[in-house]
């Protein structure tokens, strides 16, 4: 059996800022950007790596959830606790020189962590935790 991990979602509530911070400061390529009843799904991913994508979605238009559930969400996004996800670079001090020159909010800068890795911690303007390890 083979599975390959193909896309992965992030919310968004601001489709232009996160737009602009995956295209113009992680340097992510557009693969889709779609709008439907007032709203904007934006596929996103490195250019070397056609087979994986982030789709930037907006969590209100996820079916069943309830009003209560939607402020709980955008709560959560604010705070920064609602959803992460893990990048990795070759080259950790340019990358975070290059976010934190975008205005990105930092949360550690570049760190070797007590388990081997080091990386930084960074949010996407969602409040999306991103971290970023480096990699040979």
């Amino acid at each position: 059996m083979s599975i390959s991990i193909y896309s992965s979602f992030l919310p968004h509530n601001d489709p232009d800022a996160s737009l602009a911070f995956y295209r113009d400061t992680l340097g992510f390529e557009v693969r889709n950007d779609v709008g439907y009843n007032g709203m904007r799904w934006i596929t996103v991913g490195p250019a070397d790596q056609p087979g994986t994508s982030i789709v930037l979605f907006p969590p209100a238009a996820s079916p069943g959830v309830t009003d209560e559930e939607k402020r709980t969400i955008a709560e959560m996004m604010a705070k920064g606790t609602y959803a992460i996800m893990l990048l990795a670079t070759p080259n950790l001090d340019a990358t975070f020189e290059r976010i934190q020159a975008s205005g990105a909010e930092i949360v550690e800068e570049p760190t070797m962590q007590p388990y081997g890795v080091r990386d930084c911690a960074v949010r996407d303007p969602a409040g999306n935790l991103l971290r970023v390890q480096e990699r040979g």
